[in-house]
């Protein structure tokens, strides 16, 4: 009789043991957001009150903009040959709050936009992202609608 309780506490434990979840809880994971890449601009437009300028960026140009999961930095260059060359470039800090992407300018050529918080909503449809925001420095009298329009670079 003794054995027969043993074999029965026996297999009512091991079935107790083969129940349980044994894997660990897993820590948080976040995902990654969709904006992490490469995008090449290819137009921005800038609203300035009454006055909109486009600026097609393929042509005679390079413009890129690389996006971390905490940081990004973007670099423009002109193919012109000519005495009037322009390179721009300046990253910083970052952060995705929903449909947010929000830049903290820590460096830039142009030192008086060095310090600035821009925030933008965003879009991404396919390989293409569209960013819109208002970008605003009072000490340079700066207040201007900028939507950019970029592709994925792979």
């Amino acid at each position: 009789m003794r054995v027969k309780c043993l074999y029965a506490l026996l297999f009512i434990g091991l079935f107790i043991s083969s129940c349980q979840n044994d894997s660990k809880p897993q820590a948080d994971v976040k995902e990654a957001s969709p904006l992490i890449g490469t995008w090449k601009l290819l137009t921005g437009t800038i609203i300035q009150g009454n006055d909109t300028t486009i600026t097609d960026y393929t042509i005679n140009a390079d413009f890129i903009k690389i996006i971390t999961d905490t940081h990004f930095a973007f670099i423009r260059h002109d193919l012109g040959m000519d005495s009037v060359a322009v390179y721009v470039s300046g990253g910083g800090r970052c952060e995705v709050k929903d449909d947010k992407y929000i830049e903290h300018l820590d460096f830039c050529n142009y030192r008086e936009w060095e310090g600035h918080t821009f925030s933008f909503d965003f879009e991404i449809t396919g390989d293409t992202l569209t960013t819109k925001g208002i970008e605003k420095i009072e000490g340079l009298g700066v207040e201007q609608f900028n939507i950019e329009q970029y592709v994925r670079v792979e």
